[in-house]
């Protein structure tokens, strides 16, 4: 499984961003669900609206959104913890929406 950040038209990646305000734990935590992912391990996620919340339960309950492009690519959005994550679903299917429009566009 090919596993990508998305990358905003102004060059913002907000998966990264939330990737780097996590302590080192929780980084570890998520860096280990990310090579899951890339090796097909997709048990953990919830499905809703084209959107996969991937959970990590372990600390606050962490999440990475994130949603299938084909059959073997994922495309990670952000992530949060269960206190804050239906903002952050909102905000990771307006991302998705973002990057289908610039895909149907500009073939990303």
């Amino acid at each position: 499984m090919k596993i990508t950040e998305y990358i905003r038209e102004d060059g913002f990646n907000p998966y990264q961003k939330w990737f780097n305000s996590l302590d080192a734990i929780a980084a570890a935590k998520i860096a280990v669900a990310k090579v899951r992912l890339e090796l097909g391990n997709t048990s953990n996620i919830k499905w809703f609206d084209s959107i996969g919340e991937y959970r990590i339960d372990w600390g606050a309950g962490y999440r990475i959104y994130l949603a299938k492009d084909g059959q073997y690519t994922i495309v990670l959005f952000g992530g949060s913890t269960k206190k804050t994550q239906q903002k952050d679903i909102d905000k990771a299917k307006a991302l998705f929406a973002e990057y289908k429009s610039r895909k149907k566009q500009d073939k990303l």
